[in-house]
């Protein structure tokens, strides 16, 4: 049965004006928030700045962390490693790509203590594959990692930015037990997708599911205002036999009412689910 959840600091004022990242003032006061508007589930942010002082890296704060899920009936199914993008181990080298892979660990370790199995890496802006010896690193550290994975039931997924036939060819170099996609129906629509064509080449591979407007090769824009063609993406996603989270990783309210806005969003959802 699929949950209808958020991005972690949607139900936040914006840090710095970023569209995303850790609500360090707020981020206890999101699990109350979001049971307020009947949502389930909440998709963890981490960023590389201060990684090893959010909550989820401590002892103190994965306690925490489980209190305020089980007083609030909030799962935490999965996490977006913005991390992985900002600091991407797959393109340095030396002593700089070893720390970046320990840090990889590290969170690998602390989603299995909050009970996190999808752990989200973005090869997209920052973190984009741009040739094949990138590809390669990331591809063979993960596989040294897939057995450890496995025996955890914890899985990789991949955002990324290739082309459906490209992304297959890489999801095929990694064990389809552990590897998945997550994706993002605006980042598709940005590009130019048409979500039947796309899917029905890997949809197969998805394990989680962002729902997001963008505008074409344009930014994050309020549902339905945008490229993206949630009806077409929804039937798509049946069609394929997804039956996994929605993760509302929506455009922010300006005026600041963060639930309201998240609450519509939430509704939209539940209608595109019900027209299948």
């Amino acid at each position: 049965m699929s949950d209808i959840g958020f991005m972690q600091g949607r139900l936040s004022d914006m840090v710095d004006g970023m569209i995303q990242a850790f609500p360090w003032s707020e981020w206890q006061e999101e699990f109350p928030r979001a049971q307020g508007i009947g949502l389930t589930a909440m998709e963890w942010t981490l960023d590389h700045d201060r990684l090893y002082e959010n909550p989820l890296m401590t002892a103190m704060g994965q306690t925490e962390i489980g209190n305020l899920c089980q007083n609030h009936s909030i799962s935490i199914p999965s996490l977006t490693g913005d991390c992985f993008m900002q600091a991407p181990f797959w393109k340095e080298s030396g002593a700089e790509r070893d720390s970046l892979k320990e840090d990889f660990i590290s969170i690998v370790d602390a989603c299995e203590a909050v009970g996190i199995k999808h752990i989200v890496v973005p090869l997209v802006d920052n973190g984009s594959i741009v040739n094949p010896e990138q590809e390669d690193v990331l591809v063979e550290f993960l596989r040294n990692l897939s057995d450890d994975l496995a025996s955890r039931k914890m899985c990789v997924v991949f955002e990324s930015d290739f082309e459906p036939e490209n992304l297959l060819r890489f999801m095929d170099r990694l064990d389809a037990s552990v590897f998945g996609i997550n994706y993002d129906i605006g980042n598709s629509a940005a590009m130019g997708f048409d979500a039947k064509q796309e899917l029905s080449v890997y949809g197969h591979r998805i394990l989680n599911v962002h729902v997001k407007d963008r505008l074409l090769g344009g930014t994050t824009v309020p549902l339905k205002t945008g490229a993206a063609d949630f009806t077409n993406a929804f039937k798509a996603l049946e069609r394929c036999g997804y039956s996994g989270n929605f993760i509302l990783q929506t455009a922010r309210a300006k005026d600041g009412e963060h639930a309201k806005a998240l609450e519509y969003y939430k509704d939209l959802v539940v209608n595109w689910l019900g027209e299948n």
